[in-house]
């Protein structure tokens, strides 16, 4: 990596990092697997209820102002014809596979950054096995996905130097694009963005980029790289933009696991303490799972009420040991649960009549797991060995085989969400599909 104190120039290597995009990926793999919802206003949601928040939405109801995270009913305010479906993850599940293997088909180095997204890097193959341009290669992915997978579906393509470019790259002209950003264009690329169309780049970011009369792309690549350090972000993350902006790579890590959770929206009016607990000893058991597959354990634990009224109740608590089981994540959350104001005391002692709408689980101060180390005491070892006999049995049988009798309740009602960003959560599900 180039020195962060040097002034750079624009990096003039060949690029060679391809970023594709599913343009729209759910809602285009519910039109390819069903004709009759093509070319019409077609939203995604993990539930069909009124609460629910589309996830994902098809470019005619896009066209009609529907975005992500809008609730169902204020998307039908804008697109009375809009057809809602719940999410299929076995159709997702299909779809990335055939893409992965499309990609690994071309470099062994390929990240997925989420479902319907992933990188090729192409370095130390061009001139082995890819001896073709990667335009040409780009363009022939796009073939392959609508051979292997459907007509239908489609993705944008971006090439660059680095993962950053690419991605920009792959966000000028959607759907179904391909564009090249290198040292020869960059300049006029950015002319026609606007700060905010660049990834990483929100509202708050902008507004500390414009107290520093950064109101431009090019004002933002132009800037010394001192500016954006002591500055702008005030912390190396300036210096890191200053190369990422340039096409040098600063990207390349995969960042750590912070926190590990789910939630639950109620659509029960008033529901009642066994449905709250059944609902708790799942969303227990399922982040757990999730702890547990990506090889960590945690020490704290939190839990985030939100009651149909607005107001919201949160406990966290730090313990001294880690835990990583079914029943230790449910136990300690049940700890402070136990805690929470009744649903007729208000949280300054007045009367209320609020229900619970959602219930949130996470824990936190992750550390690597112990599970593979042989403790000295004997109780520590036989909480181990029977978790690791419940998730072989469950891996063999099915999900939920062997499992708490209070989510029995909750097992069919409370649907496993199609997870974004990082895909190794995704990928437990897919080896359990």
């Amino acid at each position: 990596m180039p020195h962060p104190k040097l002034e750079l120039s624009i990096n003039k290597v060949k690029p060679l990092v391809m970023h594709i995009d599913l343009n729209s990926c759910f809602a285009t793999v519910e039109q390819q697997a069903r004709p009759l919802l093509r070319g019409r206003p077609l939203a995604i949601t993990n539930r069909l209820t009124k609460n629910a928040c589309v996830v994902a939405a098809s470019y005619e109801a896009k066209a009609l102002g529907v975005k992500v995270g809008m609730t169902f009913s204020d998307a039908k305010i804008l697109a009375p014809d809009l057809i809602m479906l719940e999410t299929d993850p076995p159709k997702y599940h299909y779809v990335y596979q055939i893409l992965v293997g499309i990609m690994q088909s071309y470099s062994p180095n390929v990240i997925m950054k989420s479902i319907d997204e992933g990188i090729i890097n192409f370095e130390g193959t061009t001139r082995t096995v890819n001896t073709r341009s990667l335009k040409e290669i780009g363009y022939e992915i796009k073939r392959r996905l609508k051979e292997e997978v459907g007509c239908w579906m489609s993705c944008n393509i971006g090439i660059a130097p680095n993962r950053f470019l690419a991605k920009t790259a792959a966000s000028l002209h959607k759907p179904d694009g391909l564009d090249i950003i290198d040292h020869k264009n960059l300049r006029k690329v950015f002319s026609e963005l606007k700060l905010t169309d660049l990834s990483g780049i929100a509202e708050r970011n902008q507004a500390r980029l414009n107290a520093c009369g950064i109101y431009t792309p090019l004002h933002f690549l132009d800037a010394p790289a001192d500016l954006l350090k002591r500055h702008v972000f005030k912390s190396v993350c300036g210096e890191d933009w200053y190369q990422r902006l340039r096409g040098y790579e600063v990207d390349d890590f995969e960042s750590s696991v912070k926190t590990v959770g789910r939630q639950y929206v109620l659509d029960d009016m008033q529901p009642s303490e066994e449905t709250l607990r059944s609902r708790l000893a799942y969303l227990c058991e399922t982040t757990a799972m999730k702890l547990r597959y990506k090889g960590l354990c945690a020490r704290g634990i939190y839990i985030y009420l939100l009651y149909a009224g607005g107001d919201s109740w949160y406990e966290r608590r730090m313990f001294k040991s880690t835990f990583f089981s079914n029943a230790e994540v449910y136990r300690r959350a049940t700890l402070l649960f136990n805690r929470r104001p009744h649903l007729r005391q208000g949280f300054g002692g007045q009367a209320r009549g609020d229900w619970v709408r959602m219930i949130a689980v996470s824990c936190y101060a992750l550390e690597p797991s112990n599970m593979n180390q042989v403790s000295l005491l004997d109780e520590v070892n036989r909480e181990v060995w029977l978790t690791q006999a419940v998730d072989e049995i469950n891996s063999q049988f099915g999900e939920f085989t062997v499992t708490y009798a209070s989510s029995l309740a909750a097992k069919d009602v409370v649907k496993q969400k199609i997870p974004f960003g990082s895909t190794r959560y995704f990928e437990l599900l897919l080896n359990r599909a």
